[in-house]
């Protein structure tokens, strides 16, 4: 069954009439009829153009986690001419909840590594519903390692709720692991560019955030906690976790007036969901672009700018 957000309902109901009004019309032709399908399609254009041009920081974070939601390997197929996964960590094992491995995007030898989830039960078991243990963090600095050594620039797709908290990746030191990263990706000599494609949480995003342009999808979130989670421990329940993706400031919208991001993709009208390739080709040529600013720079002048772009983030104010 296709997952339908609330927002979504009276557009989807529309499109829904429009169908059985083509199947009658496909039966017995008439001009009258044919005319009130073409106006009941420009209403259901122009009601999916208002509904998207007027989304709340919750209903954003509710069209990031759309089980129909473009994945990484979604995007890694309509971005990449080829993919070649590489798998394992070289001390614990593999992680199926982070893919990486090299590419070619737009004719660019790239590597990507990123968050995947899963559309149903058995695929987010695998995937551990995009939340990566600690051995997914060392296998995507292993991978941007070798990047580093061949020259290629690094794409990371983020889309995750947050790293696996269970008591094995806390044994594994899920916690350590990130924050090398953090240390490790600060020094990388090659450009790199990360996206947030969905959902962007706290820790877990930020373990292959660290990047020269960190952009957003239109409809993605980025954010030290959940709206669930900030709503628990200011409000004491969830329900109010509407109000608390407001207070959070963790649209693309929100995070571009910020500084914290430097650009955000576009999404076809209602979202990603309702047209993958579309989304997709806004973010091939979006990651094209950074790399070819970047590629501009020096290493040094590269290491440095990335440097002060992180010292720069957040504001203060003094009494």
């Amino acid at each position: 069954m296709k997952h339908v957000l609330e927002f979504e309902k009276p557009v989807i109901k529309l499109r829904e009439e429009i169908e059985e009004a083509k199947k009658k019309l496909a039966t017995k032709p008439s001009d009258k009829l044919a005319a009130q399908i073409a106006d009941m399609e420009k209403k259901a254009e122009s009601m999916l153009r208002d509904i998207h041009n007027n989304l709340n920081p919750w209903q954003r974070v509710q069209i990031s986690r759309h089980t129909n939601r473009p994945f990484m390997l979604d995007y890694v197929k309509h971005c990449c001419e080829d993919f070649t996964e590489l798998h394992g960590d070289r001390h614990i094992g593999d992680d199926h909840a982070m893919p990486a491995g090299f590419a070619t995007w737009g004719g660019r030898r790239v590597v990507v590594i990123g968050h995947q989830k899963g559309r149903d039960t058995k695929e987010n078991l695998l995937r551990n519903f995009g939340s990566a243990h600690p051995e997914g963090y060392r296998k995507a600095l292993r991978l941007m390692r070798m990047a580093e050594k061949f020259g290629l620039p690094i794409v990371t797709l983020i889309d995750t709720p947050g790293a696996f908290p269970g008591i094995g990746a806390e044994e594994r030191n899920i916690a350590e692991a990130i924050a090398f990263n953090l240390r490790e990706m600060m020094t990388l000599r090659t450009p790199v560019v990360a996206v947030v494609i969905g959902e962007g949480g706290s820790g877990g995003a930020l373990g292959i955030g660290i990047a020269d342009r960190v952009l957003m999808m239109e409809n993605a979130y980025y954010s030290v906690i959940s709206p669930e989670g900030c709503a628990a421990i200011l409000w004491k329940h969830r329900e109010h976790a509407p109000e608390a993706a407001a207070a959070l400031k963790l649209s693309a919208q929100d995070l571009s007036k910020l500084g914290i991001i430097d650009g955000v993709v576009p999404e076809p009208a209602g979202g990603a969901h309702n047209d993958h390739y579309v989304a997709a080709m806004a973010l091939k040529d979006a990651v094209l672009n950074a790399i070819a600013d970047l590629e501009k720079l020096s290493v040094s002048e590269l290491l440095e700018a990335r440097y002060q772009k992180f010292r720069a983030l957040g504001k203060y104010t003094e009494n």
